[in-house]
């Protein structure tokens, strides 16, 4: 089964007609044919894929026929919720297809005490990110976000949660945990540790000093894959 999907929300037409920017990536990209088939999933319910095969391709347009539509959904075999203090959007946007290909479920961006206040979550942004990055790589459940005001609301609407942090108990990726709590650069305030202090606590066997983004996609990958 072809993973790769293109994203249109008239998925599911007998016919459908791309013009604009989805007509010049098909075809001046991908460099899709006449007779070649594609798979179309609409923004509405991903878990559908329609099959089309493309008829005719003219100048301006790609003429494509509905061949039939099955569910197949694509999801990650395990679940891992990440809370991650909030860093500069552009270092999250980097690695957020990374963190959508490796099966996130859901990312809580907190604000901790050594969050910088003035960056803020554009989540429209990370939605758009998130689509191109399920329609090269199959996914078809969406990453869930949410903003916590600080620690503390954080642990206690997720008491179970792990942390990642400097201790003596190194990740195996075998752990029971669901969520996992990632602070920003420079770690958790004094503060943060007393809240902190009942929670389990692991980190990557290395001894090397990981930035925020980093830790995420390694804690990510050992957890999931």
């Amino acid at each position: 089964m072809d993973l790769i999907y293109v994203v249109d929300d008239d998925a599911g037409r007998e016919s459908l007609s791309i013009k604009g920017e989805l007509y010049k990536y098909l075809v001046k990209v991908r460099r899709h044919k006449e007779g070649d088939r594609l798979m179309f999933r609409s923004g509405g319910d991903l878990a559908v894929a329609h099959t089309y095969v493309i008829e005719s391709i003219d100048p301006r347009a790609l003429h494509a026929r509905l061949l039939g539509s099955a569910e197949e959904k694509v999801e990650a075999s395990k679940i891992l919720h990440v809370g991650w203090c909030v860093i500069d959007t552009k270092s999250v946007e980097k690695v957020l297809p990374m963190l959508n290909e490796l099966g996130v479920k859901k990312i809580s961006f907190i604000y901790c005490d050594r969050s910088q206040k003035n960056f803020k979550p554009d989540f429209s942004r990370f939605k758009r990110i998130l689509e191109s990055s399920s329609s090269q790589c199959g996914r078809t459940d969406v990453m869930e976000f949410e903003t916590l005001k600080n620690i503390g609301e954080f642990i206690t609407k997720y008491p179970d949660s792990a942390v990642f942090d400097f201790c003596d108990t190194v990740l195996s990726g075998d752990e029971k945990f669901k969520t996992i709590l990632i602070g920003s650069e420079g770690g958790f305030s004094k503060d943060e540790k007393e809240i902190l202090s009942k929670q389990k606590v692991y980190r990557l066997d290395t001894p090397m000093v990981l930035r925020s983004e980093t830790a995420v996609v390694a804690v990510a990958s050992k957890m999931l894959l």
